[in-house]
């Protein structure tokens, strides 16, 4: 599954955007779409070189980033009687893929 957000992960640049790339799919409890809901926590320090860590739900995932062969924009069209124009929102040159599979995060209990 892919998701295209502005994650703005660059704080340089908030027109950069990135993409997340997770294995699997995922499934909101009530079946519901995901589009603007919240899905996790995504923890990135870029300069230094950190990993990748999104928490999803009791699970957590370590990824990689990784930049696109071919970047790409987000345009939004306007379009009036006359004319059709694009606005370039932002641009996408990375990615951020989780490929390993989630491991659950399991709380300490007392006195076990």
């Amino acid at each position: 599954m892919v998701l295209a957000s502005n994650l703005q992960i660059w704080k340089d640049n908030p027109y950069t955007w990135g993409i997340i790339e997770v294995q699997g799919d995922l499934e909101s409890r009530n079946g519901g779409a995901l589009q603007s809901q919240f899905v996790g926590d995504l923890h990135y320090v870029m300069q230094s070189n950190g990993v990748p860590t999104l928490i999803v739900g009791h699970h957590i995932l370590y990824g990689k980033a990784i930049p696109l062969e071919k970047p790409f924009a987000v345009m939004e069209k306007k379009k009036t009687d006359i004319t059709t124009e694009y606005i370039i929102k932002a641009l996408v040159d990375k990615k951020l893929v989780f490929k390993i599979r989630p491991k659950p995060i399991i709380a300490a209990v007392p006195g076990c």
